[in-house]
């Protein structure tokens, strides 16, 4: 997670999302090559994914709303194999998250909207996207709200039928 310095005044705020100099020094040394950017509404769950072809690293942050955002290790030759980190981002807190390649990202939208902000440090690669399922009781994702009743999460089709960690396509 990364903590941005922001500068509030009476008018608002200012502050870097990105500066490539500031990034190395955190050991962040990507080079990012594609922005993206999403917008969902309360309660839609969008992952785990990643590309096997093309792996991407992410910088993620949130500029409208609140999320929780999820990465998984898919590296099957890392001791945090399957392991989870989940962090709340948003508008209001400017936190980043940067997922390596070789993690699954996912992430919950916790507010009635939120827009999702991302740099991507490859292009997208479908024939290479894989998904892990959100669900799986090997990872164990503490979704907010999952235990509650009720809850259901939106998701697509493709997020439905994500694989199990113990059948999923992994990085060596």
């Amino acid at each position: 997670m990364i903590e941005p310095r922001v500068f509030p005044d009476s008018r608002g705020f200012f502050f870097e999302s990105y500066n490539e100099q500031k990034m190395a020094a955190l050991g962040i040394t990507d080079r990012f090559v594609q922005d993206n950017h999403s917008k969902s509404e309360k309660g839609v769950l969008r992952g785990l994914h990643y590309q096997l072809i093309q792996p991407q690293a992410k910088l993620v942050r949130v500029g409208r709303g609140e999320i929780f955002d999820v990465a998984v290790d898919m590296r099957r030759s890392s001791p945090q194999f399957g392991q989870w980190t989940g962090v709340v981002l948003s508008a209001e807190n400017k936190r980043m998250m940067y997922v390596p390649k070789g993690f699954a990202h996912g992430f919950l939208v916790l507010s009635d909207e939120a827009e999702l902000l991302y740099k991507a440090s490859d292009f997208y690669a479908p024939q290479g996207e894989r998904t892990l399922l959100w669900n799986d009781p090997d990872v164990g994702i503490a979704w907010p709200g999952f235990k509650e009743a009720g809850f259901a999460p939106k998701l697509s089709a493709k997020d439905e039928t994500g694989k199990l960690l113990k059948d999923a396509d992994a990085f060596a």
